[in-house]
């Protein structure tokens, strides 16, 4: 290489064109960038009129049935769902037929006089028949003409006592087909006051809770029998 180009290639007047060239690229990249296209600025949203809100929504809920009362009832199930929900059905249905039965029951009883029974007492005699019960037959019982089984004497027994010997002895004596029974319970005439506390309740046992279910008839005895303190005591069949 010559000394002249050596000397050209450092020389002052070599840089001064280097730079030129450059900022001519500097200044051509800015005239680039200037004529590149923008972008578009976005749009503001528009406002929106709350009632055509409200339209869309209908709109779009249209025909939408809420899953609710009967729109349930057509939601789909399966064989065995449904086997069980009838199942279900069947078994509150019988429940409540149940129920409704005993409360019917229940109210019969009590406008009949508990097991059904027509109680008649005086303070001095006793008569009662279940329902059904030929009344000839209760007139045979009050006049004696059935003969006796047999008897229970409950005189020395304080109440509790006397009441459950007389559900004991009247089930056993109706399970041995036995048909007419007598109960002497005293007349009370050494009781206080003179009131006997097995006459007063006797004509009750007779007609009411567990007693009650083996008796179809009752009264009280003829004179030979003991009179106003015992009681003849139709049985059921």
């Amino acid at each position: 290489m010559s000394k002249d180009k050596k000397k050209g290639a450092g020389s002052p007047f070599a840089e001064l064109a280097a730079m030129r060239e450059r900022i001519a690229r500097e200044e051509e990249a800015k005239k680039t960038a200037k004529s590149a296209p923008r972008a578009a600025p976005r749009p503001k949203p528009a406002k929106v009129d709350p009632r055509d809100e409200e339209v869309a929504f209908h709109r779009l809920m249209a025909g939408v049935v809420p899953l609710d009362g009967a729109a349930k009832q057509r939601v789909p199930r399966s064989a065995t769902e449904k086997s069980e929900l009838e199942r279900r059905r069947q078994v509150g249905a019988q429940e409540a037929a149940r129920e409704e039965a005993a409360v019917h029951e229940k109210l019969r009883e009590l406008v009949s006089g508990g097991e059904r029974f027509e109680v008649v007492d005086d303070g001095a005699r006793v008569e009662g028949r279940r329902q059904g019960v030929a009344p000839d037959l209760v007139r045979k019982l009050r006049r004696g003409q059935l003969p006796v089984d047999a008897r229970l004497d409950m005189h020395e027994m304080g109440a509790a006592e006397a009441r459950e010997a007389l559900t004991k002895f009247l089930a056993d004596k109706r399970a041995r087909g036995e048909r007419c029974v007598l109960v002497i319970h005293g007349k009370g005439e050494h009781s206080p006051r003179g009131v006997g506390v097995l006459r007063g309740e006797i004509a009750a046992w007779l007609s009411q809770g567990a007693a009650s279910h083996h008796v179809a008839a009752f009264a009280t005895a003829h004179d030979e029998d003991g009179g106003q303190g015992a009681t003849y005591v139709l049985l059921q069949r």
